[in-house]
């Protein structure tokens, strides 16, 4: 279809959020996305009363579908939006597999509209501001990164910490260093059932070393995260990055949260999916971004199961 006529930025955005499912008990769309959409103000929410989706989009006149279909059918929703005319906000993983998510590109780039994988964690202040200043290239050349992605506390993923997690983590160092992955060697952490390190190859001699994974008993101090952090060196110094600042600790009868003086990762998320469907420019995160991910985790997993480093194809980048 044609996509919808494109909206002022003084306007709202129509926006439809569809399903409430992820992996295990997992429920984004409540938790995370309708509460940031509500708080935003370029977007407004809308209801159906349809249960097909693109009858869904023809009777709220949605302009936006955030898309929380269960894993499983998640891709084939996305694609169904995105040729109703929609832009889209996709949770993670946007597709459980690479070939999944190639589909979702392809017609994300036949239809011309946005559709942003939920990858927020790349939209925090501590990494944004870490992109710039390599970009910049206070540190030099960067050679390696160190990344830590663990979880204190919440339901474990039936499908396992890896496919959980492990998205956030490798799409930072990728928007950090702009280096695909060539080579992937998985092993089990300390706690095998709870946590894997990823051994990573990049372009142009680059390297990483990410350890993701769910370890109760960290006493996470802003909330679910007990680390998200980044060490890079580089040929000129090395740089810190502690993505769970700058936050501070509230601490009521209800639990423990984290407190941002601005938009938390979801809210400037938001921003950037706003800003992409009323400027027309490529947004931030995109179909591609999905699949250079996924690719590194399907390949992690083969590792795992072979004992064996895995090597990416780069014609399929």
């Amino acid at each position: 279809m044609t996509p919808r006529t494109a909206t002022p930025r003084t306007v709202a955005l129509r926006t439809l959020p569809w399903g409430t499912s992820g992996l295990g008990t997992q429920d984004h769309q409540s938790d995370m996305y309708v509460p940031a959409f509500r708080a935003h103000p370029g977007f407004t929410l809308v209801e159906a009363a349809a249960d097909d989706l693109t009858a869904a989009i023809a009777e709220t006149g949605a302009q936006v579908v955030s898309v929380c279909a269960p894993p499983g059918e998640r891709a084939d929703r996305i694609v169904e939006a995105l040729r109703a005319g929609c832009h889209v906000l996709a949770d993670k993983p946007m597709a459980l597999d690479a070939a999944d998510a190639r589909r979702v590109e392809d017609a994300a780039r036949e239809t011309g509209l946005v559709c942003m994988p939920a990858h927020h964690h790349r939209f925090g202040a501590a990494v944004r501001s870490a992109g710039a200043a390599l970009a910049a290239g206070r540190i030099g050349l960067p050679w390696n990164v160190q990344a830590d992605f663990l979880v204190d506390g919440g339901d474990p993923c039936p499908q396992g910490e890896l496919v959980n997690f492990g998205l956030y983590p490798v799409d930072v160092v990728l928007a950090l260093t702009g280096r695909a992955v060539r080579r992937v060697h998985a092993l089990p952490g300390r706690d095998p059932r709870r946590s894997t390190v990823l051994l990573l190859d990049h372009d142009h001699g680059l390297t990483s070393t990410i350890t993701v994974g769910r370890l109760p008993g960290t006493t996470a101090p802003y909330g679910s995260v007990a680390l998200h952090r980044y060490r890079i060196s580089g040929s000129g110094g090395v740089m810190d990055v502690d993505a769970t600042r700058p936050a501070a600790a509230v601490r009521t009868v209800l639990g423990t949260r984290a407190a941002w003086h601005a938009d938390g990762t979801v809210g400037r998320m938001l921003t950037a999916l706003h800003t992409a469907i009323v400027s027309g420019r490529p947004p931030e995160a995109g179909p591609a971004d999905a699949v250079a991910a996924l690719r590194v985790t399907d390949a992690a997993a083969r590792s795992l199961a072979l004992g064996t480093p895995v090597p990416l194809d780069p014609s399929e980048d």
